[in-house]
């Protein structure tokens, strides 16, 4: 599967909040917080999910990886995915190991697994916090 999802009964709002929290004690930080659902609004378009995405970075990761491979610049930064689907709060994220396998260096599959086990250490802390 190409990606990790979990699954939290809170809402969207609270749970983009609480993994920003969790993220940042990790060495993450949020660049980006796109919501979906009120940019489209804004543009006319009616889309009732509340979907937002989160693009979300660790400077020093960051750096290594870029040295490891330039190549890694494709897929900065990491992408979270928090949306509702049938009445739950869906986190998710592509996993790094499956992108970092598209550039096809196997100097990179130790680095992704890294990143790869402490975002999903992150999403974990949320679900299990609902």
């Amino acid at each position: 599967m190409f990606h990790y999802t979990v699954t939290t009964d809170q809402t969207v709002d609270h749970t983009v909040q609480a993994l920003s929290e969790v993220l940042q004690d990790e060495g993450f930080g949020v660049l980006w917080d796109f919501d979906v659902k009120d940019t489209l609004k804004g543009k006319g378009i009616d889309y009732n999910r509340n979907y937002r995405i989160l693009e979300v970075c660790n400077p020093q990761a960051a750096k290594e990886a870029l040295t490891l491979n330039h190549m890694v610049g494709y897929f900065l930064p990491c992408k979270v995915v928090i949306y509702e689907e049938n009445g739950e709060t869906q986190v998710g994220m592509p996993k790094p190991t499956v992108l970092m396998d598209m550039i096809g260096d196997e100097s990179l599959n130790e680095f992704a697994a890294d990143i790869e086990k402490r975002m999903a250490s992150c999403m974990d802390k949320v679900s299990r916090n609902s």
